[in-house]
């Protein structure tokens, strides 16, 4: 009989009041076991204790979003604990640590009006792995509802390699400015004649203006096909975190909503390990595959 068999029969048999010779009886099994199998309950339970204390406190930290994954990084990186997966998934559900779990829905697509005809082909084509940093962006445009059902606006622009957001630009209106300030202070810096930035055909993304700006830096462009966003996956997934992780209704101002997204921003950025960079942020990761090349 395994142990887990062994924990569960005794731990059921004392839960409706038995006694550890009707135990043995009834299952054919030694007093000797018995009373190891209550024993070894016992101090899992106290070393259960303590391990569940640190991954309460890192999943109440984040709002109760935080799955098994995240915790394991946590306690490693800042606790130096290295804690299996499994055990994490157990405690969880042993205690009711649920996880809120952001709702997908890659038909929610934000109404852009688009022009006749796109002016650059698929490129990407979903090839989203990308292994080194400053050849492969991914850009969109998503509003953000606060106080009183008032809307800012959020630019945005993701290294594929990193997950790094390397520019962004919150804005009150849908101008042409908010699609490329702060990208193109970015790209200044940068040797662009081996970049790709994908978007969708949103009108901010066909207009000469931004079509120009691209090619005088030597930018290469590509374009999801129209309505249809899982093209440009990367950058919604984004998005789509900062709204379940920020709680952007509760911001009176502008000004609020400005202040909370570039806080976050930062902290996606250099605090936020994610489980398929090597347990790594994305600055973390940028450095080790610099590193690496």
């Amino acid at each position: 009989m395994h142990k887990e068999e062994l924990i569960e029969i005794v731990s059921k048999g004392k839960e409706i009041g038995l006694t550890v010779e009707q135990i043995c009886k009834i299952s054919h099994i030694s007093r000797s076991s018995c009373y190891y199998t209550l024993k070894h309950k016992n101090d899992k339970k106290q070393k259960d204790a303590a391990d569940l204390l640190l991954i309460q406190k890192i999943f109440y930290k984040k709002h109760k979003k935080a799955g098994i994954r995240t915790i394991a990084m946590d306690l490693q990186k800042k606790y130096g604990i290295v804690m299996n997966l499994k055990k994490i998934a157990r405690i969880k559900k042993q205690y009711g640590l649920i996880t809120k779990i952001r709702k997908k829905n890659p038909y929610n697509v934000i109404f852009k009006k688009g022009l006749e005809h796109r002016t650059a082909p698929n490129l990407l084509q979903r090839q989203f792995d990308v292994n080194v940093p400053d050849t492969v962006y991914s850009t969109d445009i998503s509003y953000l509802i606060y106080k009183s059902g008032q809307r800012a606006y959020l630019s945005a622009t993701k290294d594929l390699a990193t997950r790094e957001i390397v520019a962004f630009n919150v804005s009150r209106d849908l101008s042409m400015q908010t699609a490329y300030i702060g990208l193109e202070e970015t790209l200044k810096h940068k040797d662009c004649s081996k970049l790709m930035i994908h978007s969708d055909q949103g009108t901010h993304y066909t207009h000469p203006l931004y079509v120009n700006k691209l090619k005088e830096l030597g930018v290469t462009q590509s374009m999801s096909r129209k309505g249809n966003c899982l093209d440009n996956a990367p950058i919604e997934s984004f998005f789509g975190h900062l709204k379940d992780d920020l709680d952007i209704k509760s911001c009176k101002t502008f000004d609020e909503v400005k202040t909370l997204v570039e806080n976050y921003i930062y902290y996606y950025n250099n605090e936020r390990y994610q489980w398929n960079l090597n347990k790594m942020t994305p600055v973390q990761y940028r450095c080790h595959l610099l590193n690496a090349s």
